[in-house]
């Protein structure tokens, strides 16, 4: 193909500027709560980042990255004209590198899924046809976008109520908690088991009957319980007898930080199931039509762009996520361990189904409603609706923004490379 390596070698290029902003922002956001409530220390939350970034990536992510290679715009469009299918994907990368670097400086956490999914449709739609476009599919990815944020404010809301109920308003509040705190691990514990051990098994081809599946989320969540309750021994043994409440209840919070690392690792794992696999679906395309001949090709290839796309998110973490950090983290309500445990929970709880059934959800949208649910439970004087407006005006403007520029870039590359 006439440019073929340039083709591989721009995609490439964009593709690390991208993920890089992917991570300045939607991996920023992700991890927001585990070190806005100062649950994790900094070092702490770039080795969990790191470790399952990648598992996710690797292990969750191939539904998505289908949908986004081959799940929105009509393939047979291109069947003729392979030139066309790279113009549109490195167009939709071009459009996300500017959107998302854009929106990291300003500090608004806006959505890779927003900004992919819109190109995509904004490009295929002006430049090909509306008939190039999968409508439906489309139509389901839209519906989780509004979906998906909702459901997890209401758990969050109703997971914050209960540890309210539970502990914090306890009249001996360190005993609820450790008389209830279990009870959150094995919660954590299953979460991570449908995110994790199931997706891992089914990754390396090994199928389950329904009762195996039951036995191995159970195993999974009694362990990570066990572990918890280990580590929140050690918490336990600077304990002194007739604590005072205030002193009790930080107590509990070190007792949720512990809670929080383990959700932080199932939140980190669904944003690399879902994120990466959404930014590094187009790279994956150019590529594999250039050397291969066909958009969707597996392998060796497919887990090399896949690293190289986790590369560049941790990053853009490293480098430039502060500034989501401190709008997510604490801008929209004030976090604590307890209360960004409630929020990272409900977040991965909600976009480890939506993964698994290979619809594109927005992790950034989702975990932003949790904090909103969590702030709802605290009351509306909690929540900084300026900046929740602030934040909605992004997503809103995100799509058509992304669209408009992914098809500018479109007619740019077209009359440069004809």
């Amino acid at each position: 193909m006439e440019y073929g390596v340039i083709y591989m070698v721009l995609a490439c290029c964009i593709g690390l500027w991208m993920t890089w902003g992917v991570g300045a922002n939607d991996l920023a956001n992700i991890m927001s709560t585990a070190m806005g409530s100062k649950a994790l220390s900094v070092k702490q939350a770039i080795a969990i980042a790191i470790f399952f970034e990648i598992a996710g990536a690797f292990i969750g992510g191939g539904e998505v990255s289908d949908t986004i290679r081959g799940g929105i715009i009509e393939a047979s469009v291109f069947t003729h004209t392979p030139q066309l299918y790279i113009y549109t994907m490195l167009s939709v990368l071009l459009a996300g590198a500017v959107w998302m670097t854009m929106a990291s400086f300003l500090g608004m956490p806006v959505s890779i899924t927003h900004a992919i999914v819109g190109s995509l449709v904004g490009v295929g739609a002006i430049m090909l046809g509306v008939h190039s476009i999968h409508w439906q599919e489309v139509g389901y990815i839209t519906i989780s976008w509004i979906v998906s944020p909702t459901i997890a404010g209401i758990l969050a809301y109703l997971l914050f109520i209960s540890i309210k109920k539970l502990i914090l308003g306890a009249e001996y509040p360190l005993l609820a908690a450790q008389r209830y705190v279990p009870i959150y691990l094995f919660l954590v514990g299953i979460v991570l088991a449908l995110m994790t051990a199931l997706k891992g098994l089914h990754h390396f081809h090994v199928s389950l009957t329904l009762l195996q599946s039951f036995f191995v989320v159970l195993a999974t969540a009694l362990t990570v319980m066990l572990i918890g309750l280990y580590a929140i021994k050690w918490i336990r043994l600077k304990l002194k007898f007739k604590l005072n409440r205030h002193t009790q209840f930080q107590y509990i919070e070190s007792m949720f930080s512990v809670l929080m690392a383990f959700t932080a690792c199932a939140m980190v794992f669904a944003h690399g199931s879902n994120d990466v696999a959404i930014a590094v679906g187009p790279i994956a395309a150019i590529v594999s039509l250039v050397k291969e001949g066909q958009p969707m090709h597996e392998g060796i290839l497919f887990s090399g762009i896949m690293l190289f796309g986790c590369g560049g998110v941790i990053l853009g973490l490293i480098m430039y996520g502060r500034k989501v950090i401190a709008t997510v983290g604490g801008a929209i309500t004030t976090l604590t361990p307890s209360r960004a445990f409630a929020a990272t929970l409900a977040a991965a709880s909600t976009v480890v189904v939506s993964t698994s059934t290979g619809i594109p959800v927005s992790a950034t949208q989702t975990l932003v409603g949790a904090v909103f649910g969590v702030g709802l439970a605290r009351g509306i004087d909690a929540l900084n609706l300026t900046v929740i407006r602030n934040i909605f005006m992004s997503w809103i403007v995100t799509i058509p923004a992304a669209a408009g520029l992914a098809t500018l870039f479109f007619y740019v590359l077209q009359k440069i490379f004809g």
